[in-house]
């Protein structure tokens, strides 16, 4: 049933329809510190199993939660390597790809990854199901990934309040707790 679930709300998102039960409250709204986390385990998750991975997040519930998703790209090889909601962009360049003002958001997104705790960064996209543009923020972190050495994870999410300075002091927080952990 949730697998069911997952695969018509991919589809609701990639025709530009918001499933109800994702704008039914704000308890559906991912928060920066999910995003970190879940990225953070994206990208332990492609480290220990490998390139073989890539497919869990085409097609797996595990990484599409509330109002957000993680995807995979490589920044050196100018391809998205997975992704559960556009199935479209797999394989295909998106260096080039920009927002409404013209930021590059995928050499922007190569460039927060390369921090050590992963970078934010902002952009105009639009909310599934609305024509006009919002505020977007991508969490991304390089991970290591067996013969692909350049491969990053991300995921976003709307939100209108959080300065970039607080997004980043989150990162580090999260970087630090994991490096504390036994």
């Amino acid at each position: 049933m949730l697998k069911t679930t997952m695969r018509f709300a991919g589809l609701a998102f990639l025709l530009g329809i918001t499933p109800g039960w994702v704008l039914a409250d704000d308890s559906n709204a991912a928060t920066a510190e999910e995003v970190i986390a879940k990225v953070r385990e994206a990208a332990q998750y492609l480290h220990d199993k490998g390139q073989a991975a890539y497919a869990d997040f085409n097609n797996n519930a595990r990484w599409v939660w509330k109002d957000s998703y993680v995807f995979v790209f490589s920044c050196r090889d100018d391809r998205m390597i997975a992704h559960p909601l556009r199935p479209d962009l797999i394989g295909k360049p998106i260096l080039q790809m920009e927002d409404d003002k013209g930021t590059h958001l995928f050499k922007d997104l190569c460039t927060a990854g390369n921090k050590s705790q992963g970078g934010w960064v902002e952009y105009l996209w639009p909310k599934p199901g609305e024509g006009n543009a919002s505020r977007k923020i991508t969490y991304s972190l390089k991970t290591s990934v067996s013969f692909q050495p350049d491969v990053r994870v991300a995921a976003g999410i709307y939100e209108g309040t959080m300065s970039m300075k607080e997004l980043d002091t989150l990162a580090k927080q999260a970087a630090s707790v994991k490096k504390d952990a036994p």
